[in-house]
């Protein structure tokens, strides 16, 4: 069965054969295809494409593209359109980019962040070293929080 699994109102996820579902596409509103693969097609219909020209391989390097896919994302969101994210199967590349999302933008924890995933498509399950790089991106955040809430200027008295 096709389907493009909704995680937020402006986050799906799915696996390249629904993604490429013209049909899908319209019915849902997408407005931005994630393709997180090297050689899976994107959509015909016209809408908006970033590839992250990625492996599903443990020794892969997706941390790289996890702010410049979780900005896309809510800037898409930000404009009132949505976007799915998708790779063959869609149970580890693309989950690895949602979850990267939802930490980023929704401030949610790494685990909490998974919950939401996977409640949406019960079949991700990101492989070791993209769980090792989420670990690594929760720390980042942290520390960009942290960072951040130490340049905010005092209230006045």
């Amino acid at each position: 069965m096709l389907q493009l699994c909704k995680i937020t109102d402006a986050l799906l996820i799915s696996n390249a054969r629904s993604a490429c579902s013209d049909e899908l596409i319209r019915q849902e509103g997408v407005t931005l295809c994630i393709n997180v693969s090297k050689q899976q097609p994107f959509p015909s219909t016209r809408v908006g494409t970033l590839r992250v020209p990625v492996y599903d391989d443990p020794n892969e390097n997706l941390y790289k593209y996890f702010d410049r896919c979780a900005d896309a994302i809510e800037g898409e969101a930000g404009r009132g359109g949505s976007s799915v994210v998708y790779c063959k199967n869609g149970r580890s590349r693309s989950a690895t980019v949602c979850v990267a999302y939802l930490m980023k933008h929704r401030a949610l924890s790494l685990a909490d962040a998974f919950q939401m995933v996977k409640a949406a498509r019960s079949v991700v399950d990101p492989n070791p070293g993209f769980w090792t790089q989420l670990e690594r991106y929760e720390q980042e955040l942290k520390r960009r929080r942290a960072e951040q809430s130490t340049k905010q200027p005092l209230p006045p008295h």
